[in-house]
């Protein structure tokens, strides 16, 4: 499972071939959610508030490369990173 961004102590990771609806997996110390790309919103698993408040905002300003990344994991392909928030 590659990761294609980290940013805020955050980490982002997408696996390959992985099932519908896209999504990707962000990590925080021990809290893990999984993400849909499409709303951003949290289909699975908890972070704590404030993660989940910047992983949104991350979703949503780089949906575009979330969904290309999606593409090319379905296609076994090498992911690029996304830039994390500054």
């Amino acid at each position: 499972m590659p990761r294609i961004s980290a940013f805020y102590g955050i980490a982002i990771y997408m696996y390959y071939r992985d099932h519908a609806p896209p999504h990707f997996h962000a990590f925080y110390g021990d809290a893990e959610a999984t993400v849909a790309i499409e709303t951003a919103e949290v289909l699975e698993g908890r972070l704590p508030r404030r993660a989940r408040t910047l992983v949104s905002e991350w979703a949503e300003a780089h949906r575009d490369e979330l969904q290309r990344c999606w593409e090319l994991a379905r296609a076994s392909q090498p992911l690029p990173t996304i830039e994390g928030l500054e």
